[in-house]
C-alpha cells in the first residue's frame, strides 16, 4: 500500500499521541492508588511505579511535540484523565493495562519502520527511550499488588 511522506508524519504523531494518552490515564490510576495507600507503600508505589511512567509520560509527550515541530504539523494539546474510583490494587491493574497499551502502540509504530522512514533519529531515540522507562512497570506492579494488604 503506497502512502504520502504527509500520511507517514500523521500516523506517527497520531500513535505517539495514543501511547502518551494511554500514559495520562496510567498516571491517574497510580496517583488514586497512592493516595489510598499507607505511607510505606504509597513509597515504593511512587518509587517503582509512578515515576518511571511519569517519565515516559513527559518523554513520550515531548517526542509527540518535538516531531510536531520539525515537521510543521499540529501537535495535540493532552489533558489529565481523572482516575476512576476503584480499591488500590484495581488502579494498579488499570495503570498496567494502560502502560502495556503504550508500549503496545510503541513497539507497532517502532515495527512498521515509519520512524525510520521518515529520517527522524532524535524521534526513534525518544520512542526507545519511553519504552525503556516502561520496561520493569508491569513486574514491579505484580511484586507490589503481591504484598498489598499484607
Amino acid at each position: 500500500m503506497a502512502y504520502s511522506s504527509a500520511d507517514a508524519r500523521q500516523q506517527i504523531l497520531d500513535r505517539t499521541a495514543e501511547a502518551a494518552e494511554h500514559l495520562g490515564v496510567a498516571l491517574a490510576s497510580l496517583g488514586a492508588a497512592y493516595e489510598s495507600l499507607d505511607e510505606a507503600m504509597a513509597d515504593r508505589l511512587e518509587n517503582e511505579l509512578f515515576r518511571p511512567v511519569q517519565l515516559a509520560y513527559g518523554r513520550a509527550q515531548r517526542a509527540h511535540e518535538g516531531f510536531a515541530a520539525r515537521t510543521s504539523m499540529p501537535a495535540r494539546t493532552f489533558a489529565q484523565p481523572a482516575p476512576g474510583h476503584r480499591d488500590a490494587r484495581a488502579q494498579i491493574d488499570r495503570a498496567v493495562a494502560e502502560v502495556r497499551a503504550a508500549d503496545d502502540t510503541l513497539a507497532h509504530l517502532q515495527d512498521s519502520m515509519l520512524p525510520v522512514e521518515v529520517g527522524d533519529p532524535e524521534l526513534r531515540a525518544a520512542l526507545a527511550d519511553v519504552r525503556d522507562h516502561l520496561g520493569g512497570v508491569a513486574r514491579n506492579a505484580r511484586e507490589l499488588t503481591r504484598v498489598l494488604g499484607r
